[in-house]
């Protein structure tokens, strides 16, 4: 035995391997001490023929599944080995077989796995400078394929799709892509391949051969090289994992990456879409507001489209008039959520049919959720439009399919296909006539009993049955001398005997024969039953995607009723008109029903960038927060909430909001902060919508001031990028690019004062702030007054030295150059000379000739070189 595990282990070096020993697995050496530790359990030992005992731990086998799920869950792989023959019958070594790889991208548990989300594997390719993608839920079937040219494509692709597990070539970890990061950070499981998977001619023929083609053409694959060899690697580890036909996965579906909006991994955080950005948590996102759905694939496509919106306009608009329709039918409306209600996981629960490990209430779950069907298809003929009709194309009501399990499964049958009690009466005369005799059989027993105790006198003489012994006659000491000689006995206990009667051994052969004759025939029919159902994969599939699509949208029209959300207006011609917007997410969040909506107006021509100045805490990251909310509710076909809203199309959202350091990799907040502003600028276009909020913040204001400026002229510079842009910014010194840049305009947080005291409007207005109301803010939060008055002096002495007048000096890149105001500046070229020049050359000479350097202490001398030092750098 300890033979055929090592051998099996060789094979699955890189697995945990479950090893079934009776009604336990078990596991060995390295696996057991892994196992014992990560899940804490007992390391035991065991003599296997080697000088030490081998360490060894073991689960229970009807328990296995949660103890599985722990170790995926952590990045393990675990080959389950299984006994794939009788003991009974075994002559030798019961033969062992690995019957499954579970791998965190393969786990098909749905008690382990998030219902309202999908559980990716992702296979990627690097060969010569591109990128092949495939990814593939096994839990519902959906495969997606595509290839990309550059490491930021890479990395979107991974943001949309978070998978859990990542394969990949040997290459891929020399293509310059972080791969711990991907570990640690985005908790992804990554291990490479041997290279015979990633071999042109197995892809192409795996693939040929699984979707039952002659030609990629068939597939539309023909234009992804790339992606073909990632597909058919991927599909080809599915094979060697999961060890069966993978009849499930019905069809592949290449796309191109401009089918949908960009969002990089900071903008998803930003904006919160799916959790919240502290807590992790769905609460407080988006997704939270938006999820009214009613089954756990509506849940799943919901989510889907809030990480991808269309960019397509036609299928923008078609989203939209489902809603609209949806909505015109109240009634329909919340019937059909009601018949939603009940219906199970169909994509998850045909798969687990397709793999044969669905057990008999899992058959009555899917039927409970097929009767709902008819009554759906039928309220559907209510509502009109495009994808009204295209859902009712796809819907099928699978009454046959649902007939059969009302025929053949049981009401309330047992959670083990072993057990018997599965197959209902009338549906197959042989189990009918064993369940008969299994009944007669009872009457039998209970005749037999009587009749013994009427013949002896043994007034407790009771008939019993347990495993180990049978069916035996049961007399306590009692009534022992009663006893008659043609009782044979067969056990005795510390109060009873128990006896076996040639009458009652052949009842018990009669019994017990039916019984197991009944158990393994009904174990067959359902397999019968269960293979039927798995043959209608694809109409299955199909009607679980359309019920999908009914259960995600009725939600958005269900919140656009509930929350008074418009309908906007979809445009290519990059206008963005918002009437009275608001926040979808604060304005849940906030109980008093104050929050202040507002307006926004961006274009690509005259209004490309809006600079927004006031106070922290007035409501300038939450107004270009809802901003970018407004445009990706539009972008995926939902309502928005705000008066009116024309949206002109936007191929990414950008956002850099907020301050963190990334200390584990050795940055600084201001380091993660320029990274952020770097990728922005290098992978934005013009048809993009920017988010910027106190760009320059994480270091000294000479230094912010300058970057902030830069960023602003290099955004507005057609040019250069050209894209619309909020940017929140503290320098109100930057509102003196209202004027020179002529398509930038100020707004700013209206403020109103009392005395030393403020209260927030949260109203955006044109105009820019003059001051930043820092000293105000600190006092709300609490801060000493001491500190307070302090501040006030000190910021008095520092207004002194203003540097308003030289920054309205300053020239830009695409604006004039302005005629020089001052005197002293006459022979001074403005662009070489610091923007905060306070100090001249004669005032740094005089000083330098007034020191008495020979009274001036080593230190002191330090000390005044260094102060002179700086003075210099300052004014050059």
């Amino acid at each position: 035995m300890m033979q055929h595990y090592l051998k099996t282990k060789e094979e699955y070096k890189d697995c945990i391997l479950f090893y079934r020993l009776g009604d336990f697995y078990e596991m060995f050496f390295d696996d057991a001490k892994i196992v014992s530790k990560e899940l804490e359990l007992t390391l035991t030992g065991k003599s296997c023929g080697l000088k030490e005992r081998a360490p060894m731990c073991g689960v229970p086998f009807h328990a296995a599944d949660s103890y599985i799920n722990r170790l995926v869950s952590n990045g393990h792989k675990v080959a389950i080995c299984e006994q794939v023959e009788d003991p009974k019958l075994a002559k030798g070594i019961v033969k062992r077989e690995v019957i499954r790889v579970v791998t965190p991208g393969t786990n098909i548990d749905m008690q382990s796995l998030d219902e309202t989300k999908n559980n990716f594997i992702m296979c990627i390719v690097y060969l010569e400078d591109r990128y092949g993608i495939a990814t593939c839920d096994v839990t519902t079937g959906e495969y997606n394929v595509t290839e990309v040219d550059s490491e930021r494509k890479l990395l979107d692709e991974l943001n949309r799709f978070v998978p859990s597990e990542v394969i990949c070539n040997n290459a891929f970890y020399m293509s310059g892509i972080d791969v711990d990061d991907m570990r640690n950070r985005l908790h992804i499981t990554v291990s490479s391949l041997e290279s015979w998977y990633f071999g042109d001619d197995l892809a192409k023929e795996t693939l040929l051969s699984h979707f039952h083609v002659k030609q990629l053409q068939g597939l539309g694959l023909e234009d992804y090289e790339c992606g073909v060899i990632a597909a058919g690697a991927l599909l080809k580890y599915l094979y060697e994992t999961q060890k069966n036909s993978l009849d499930h996965i019905l069809e592949i579906h290449p796309y191109s990456i401009g089918k949908y909006m960009i969002i990089d991994s900071s903008s998803r955080r930003n904006l919160e879409l799916v959790e919240t950005l502290r807590e992790k948590q769905k609460r407080g996102s988006l997704l939270w507001v938006l999820d009214k759905t009613k089954t756990a694939m509506g849940a799943r496509l919901l989510r889907s489209c809030v990480e991808q919106p269309l960019i397509d306009k036609s299928e923008i608009l078609k989203r939209q008039d489902f809603i609209t329709n949806i909505n015109k039918h109240v009634i329909t409306r919340e019937e059909l959520r009601e018949y939603l209600n009940p219906i199970y996981d169909l994509e998850r629960l045909i798969t687990r049919i397709t793999y044969q490990t669905a057990n008999p209430r899992d058959l009555i779950a899917f039927r409970n959720s097929l009767s709902m069907l008819p009554s759906i298809r039928t309220l559907l003929d209510d509502i009109d439009g495009d994808m009204a009709a295209e859902i009712r194309d796809e819907f099928d009501c699978l009454t046959d399919i649902y007939q059969l399990v009302e025929s053949s499964i049981m009401e309330e049958p047992p959670i083990s296909v072993r057990d018997g009690d599965i197959i209902k009466d009338g549906y197959n005369e042989e189990v009918d006539k064993l369940r008969k005799a299994k009944t007669e059989g009872k009457t039998w027993l209970a005749e037999l009993e009587a009749r013994e105790k009427e013949k002896t006198g043994i007034k407790n003489l009771r008939i019993k049955y347990n495993k180990v012994f049978g069916y035996y006659l049961e007399v306590t000491n009692s009534f022992k001398d009663l006893v008659p000689d043609y009782y044979t006995r067969k056990q005795t206990l510390t109060n009873a005997e128990r006896y076996i009667t040639p009458e009652l051994k052949e009842l018990e052969d009669m019994i017990l024969g039916s019984e197991d004759k009944l158990v393994s025939l009904e174990y067959d029919l359902f397999r019968e039953v269960r293979d039927q159902i798995a043959s209608n994969v694809a109409r299955i599939q199909k009607t679980a995607k359309a019920i999908a699509k009914i259960d995600a949208f009725v939600s958005l029209a269900v919140v656009a009723e509930q929350n008074n959300y418009c309908r906007p207006k979809i445009n290519e011609n990059g206008i963005i008109d918002i009437k009275g917007g608001r926040h979808p997410v604060v304005e849940k969040m906030i109980t008093n029903d104050m929050f202040i909506d507002n307006d926004t107006y961006l274009d690509n021509k005259n209004d490309r960038i809006s600079i927004i100045t006031g106070p922290n805490m007035a409501g300038k990251s939450t107004y270009m927060r809802q901003t970018a909310l407004i445009v990706l509710l539009a972008q995926i076909g939902s309502y928005v909430p705000a008066a009116s809203a024309n949206i002109g199309i936007v191929d990414r959202i950008f956002t850099r909001v907020g301050a963190s350091d990334d200390l584990a990799s050795g940055q600084s907040t201001f380091m993660v902060e320029m990274n952020e502003v770097a990728n922005i600028l290098r992978n934005a276009t013009s048809n993009s919508l920017l988010i910027l909020d106190e760009i320059g913040r994480g270091t000294s204001t000479f230094d912010g001031l300058s970057i902030a400026w830069a960023v602003v002229e290099h955004i507005s510079n057609p040019k250069l990028l050209g894209a619309k842009t909020l940017f929140a910014t503290h320098y109100h010194e930057l509102t003196e690019l209202e004027g020179k840049l002529s398509n930038v305009h100020n707004y700013c947080i209206a403020v109103k004062e009392k005395g030393d005291d403020i209260v927030f409007l949260r109203k955006i207005v044109k105009g820019g702030a003059d001051k930043s109301y820092g000293i105000q803010v600190a006092k709300l939060a609490g801060v000493p007054d001491s500190v307070i008055e302090r501040a006030k002096e000190i910021v008095e002495e520092l207004s002194a030295n203003d540097i308003t007048t030289i920054v309205r000096n300053i020239t830009v890149d695409n604006a004039p150059k302005k005629k020089k105001e001052k005197e002293h500046l006459d022979e001074v070229d403005l662009t070489q000379m610091s923007l905060f020049d306070t100090i001249s050359d004669d005032d740094i000479i005089e000083e330098l000739r007034n020191v008495d350097i020979g009274n001036l202490t080593p230190l002191e001398a330090l000390n005044k070189l260094y102060e002179l030092q700086n003075k210099v750098k300052n004014r050059w």
